[in-house]
This record gives structure tokens, sequence and C-alpha cells, in this order.
């Protein structure tokens, strides 16, 4: 691929993106979204995400045996934002994500406890108009591997709210995904070159077990 004649990784290269990202001690697992909404392709905002949700369930059980916290994220919304968010106007479909409902829940394939940390959200970052940054700061955390759907929406907004946030950001490249194949490898590359590193599940699973609690 090229721009104005250049490879795109050359355009890259020159303008100083790329940079692979440090790795601390204390990282924290974000699984954005894997909500019966997003996983089950009943729901007008569904997707086929099985693969994502087996990866994904693997490195939180890790994370489990080593001590590393988890956070999981869900969109929900009131009755009466759902006549107010802007965000719906856009994508109407978002409705069925209502408070209470079936949509909401965490997928039950993934091995979310009490022990683990929730938050609900109203936009696209897991960041915006919640409390995830003073918790990965209370927990101690300086790393964020960021999981779950859809790649080119709500866990590219996490990646990019993480890093400004002051956090290394990983995203293992099994444990993401989205409605469509070009939209989830583009936004891929892009968080790889600008916002963090896109790793295999294989150096996530490695990370996470030797990281230290």
């Amino acid at each position: 691929m090229s721009y104005h004649g250049e490879p795109t990784d050359r355009t890259y290269e020159r303008a100083g993106f790329g940079a692979p990202t440090p790795r601390g001690e204390r990282p924290a697992i974000v699984v954005v979204d894997l909500t019966s909404g997003f996983t089950d392709r009943a729901y007008p905002t569904g997707a086929d995400l099985d693969d994502v949700v087996a990866a994904t369930a693997r490195l939180a059980d890790a994370a489990r045996g080593a001590e590393v916290p988890v956070v999981y994220t869900t969109i929900a919304f009131t009755p009466a934002e759902l006549g107010s968010v802007a965000w719906l106007r856009k994508a109407p479909g978002m409705a069925a994500l209502a408070v209470g409902s079936p949509a909401v829940r965490i997928d039950a394939r993934l091995p979310c406890t009490d022990a683990d940390h929730l938050i609900t959200k109203k936009g696209a970052s897991a960041f915006f108009g919640t409390g995830l940054a003073a918790l990965l700061t209370g927990l101690g955390v300086d790393t964020v591997l960021v999981c779950g759907a859809t790649t080119s929406g709500c866990v590219r907004a996490t990646a990019v709210d993480a890093v400004q946030s002051g956090f290394g950001v990983l995203v293992p490249r099994e444990c993401v995904g989205d409605r469509a194949q070009g939209p989830h490898d583009a936004n891929l590359s892009d968080i790889d070159a600008k916002y963090g590193d896109v790793i295999d599940l294989a150096d996530a699973l490695t990370y996470v077990s030797g990281s230290k609690p």
C-alpha cells in the first residue's frame, strides 16, 4: 500500500512512528465490551467473535493465576439516555444495549467473577467518563492489555486513551475482533504504529504469567 507514491511503512518510519512499547511489571487486562450484545449475532450490534472470546478467556484465566487484575467493560444506556445520547443518533442499533437487559451482560463464556472489576460506559473509550484511569492507578498498574470489541471502535478508542493516560498499551491480536476484516486490519496496523504494540496471544500469556503481583 502507498500514499502519494510512498509505501505506508516508509511514511510511518520517516514520521518516527512504530517504536516498541516499554513493558512494565504491573499489567492489567481490560476486556472491552465482550457482552452478549456484541458476541451474539442475534443483536444488531453482534458479530462472530467466538474465537476472540475463547482467546480472551485464556488470557483472563492466566491473569487470575498470576494475580493480575482484570477489568471488564459494558455499554449500558438508561431509558433517558436512549433518547438523549448523541452516539445513538449515529448508531441506533446500539439502543438494544439497555441497562438491565441480557445484551449488556458479560459473555458467559468469559471467566468473569466478583473478584474482577466492571466498568459501565456510555461511549467508545473505556476511559471516557468512567473511573478506569483512577482504578488502574490505584492498583499500581503500568501496562494495559486491551482485549475485546470492536477493533475499529471501542478497542481503538480505549487504546488511544490508555496511552494518553500514561499506560503502556499492548493489544493481543487474537483477543480483539470486528464486524468486518478491513476495519479490523487497518486499525490494528494504526494502533501498532502509534499507540501500542499489537502482539500474539502466546506473547501476552508469557508476559502476564511472568509479571510481579
